[in-house]
């Protein structure tokens, strides 16, 4: 056995490809003083990662050439010199897209497997979770009886902002693309409405949805959707900014908003959010998101694809597509 690594082969230029990528075989790591070694099972594929493959100015530097692609992954600690963490633990952290990884236990989360499944802890009791809870409540501050929309809400993120603002005593609607998808997020999710971006009647449909105005919009998508929904926010509204889907793929530089006028006129505040922001304050997140899960509050679902680390680059390209519905994690 040896460690299978996804390493960067170059930059990509519009949607990835597999010659993006390069697989590598290693030695096995073998964990040092205070360290211990990981066997990986799930990584977490996320949007953010098509970004990380970018030569630019980010809020983390881009994932040098050659090097072995970065990921949130979850495993079990197979060896350990460490005193915190013992052999048979299961823990999640950025430990990237190979078979083995060694650390020193720094931003290392153990997780419940008695509470949840182990690829549960990288969807959405994992970092998708975290940023949906703190850019809902800490960015969005939703009030009781507002309205509350979600771009890609049956994503990982989404379907869990969605959720919260029910909880939190909001109209969920979300934006998502296909009947299959809407389904998805009122039946299974328990949105008030979700509207099909794809029907072709977007303005209206969502005016339908939200008669009273919007007050907070989750924005993961960016592109049309951002336009639309900037025309029909209330006054005072709040718009976390977390994603811009809609155009990392994009090979030149992507029209800009429209509508932007909306926010001047309708004194709208919008704030890009980064969960590494709110690091000192993850173990609040993990406890409050367990506890409503187990009380049957919150409900998640993993799209988990087979094929192992061969299977990456593919596997990621379905978030740029649309083919998938619900946290998407590769089995390795």
């Amino acid at each position: 056995m040896s460690n299978r690594m996804v390493k960067l082969a170059r930059r990509p230029k519009g949607m990835i490809v597999r010659d993006d990528f390069k697989l590598e075989d290693g030695p096995i790591p073998e964990p040092g003083d205070n360290q211990f070694r990981v066997r990986i099972e799930y990584i977490s594929l996320d949007p953010a990662m098509r970004g990380w493959v970018n030569d630019g100015k980010s809020y983390v530097p881009p994932v040098a050439i050659g090097e072995t692609m970065r990921a949130y992954s979850a495993g079990i600690v197979e060896k350990s010199n460490h005193l915190d963490f013992k052999p048979g633990d299961a823990v999640q952290s950025m430990f990237g897209v190979q078979r083995y990884a060694v650390s020193d236990g720094q931003r290392v989360v153990k997780v419940d497997t008695s509470l949840a499944p182990l690829q549960r802890w990288i969807g959405g009791l994992g970092m998708p979770g975290w940023t949906a809870y703190f850019g809902l409540l800490d960015v969005g501050q939703p009030k009781e009886g507002e309205t509350v929309v979600v771009s890609a809400a049956s994503g990982a993120v989404g379907s869990i902002v969605g959720q919260i603002a029910r909880i939190k005593g909001c109209r969920a609607v979300g934006i998502a693309g296909g009947p299959d998808k809407c389904r998805y997020v009122t039946e299974e999710l328990g949105f008030d409405a979700c509207v099909d971006y794809k029907g072709g009647n977007l303005a209206a449909d969502l005016k339908a949805a939200a008669p009273k105005g919007i007050d907070v919009y989750f924005e993961n998508v960016g592109g049309e959707i951002l336009d639309t929904v900037l025309m029909q926010m209330n006054l005072f509204g709040r718009i976390p900014v977390c994603g811009l889907i809609s155009a990392y793929n994009a090979t030149s530089v992507p029209e800009g908003p429209r509508n932007l006028r909306a926010v001047l006129t309708q004194r709208l505040r919008m704030q890009g959010l980064i969960v590494f922001d709110w690091a000192n304050r993850i173990p609040e997140a993990i406890a409050q998101l367990g506890a409503w899960h187990k009380d049957g509050k919150l409900k998640i679902r993993e799209d988990v694809r087979d094929g192992g680390l061969d299977a990456f680059p593919d596997v990621l390209n379905l978030l740029y597509t649309g083919g998938n519905q619900g946290k998407l994690v590769l089995k390795v």
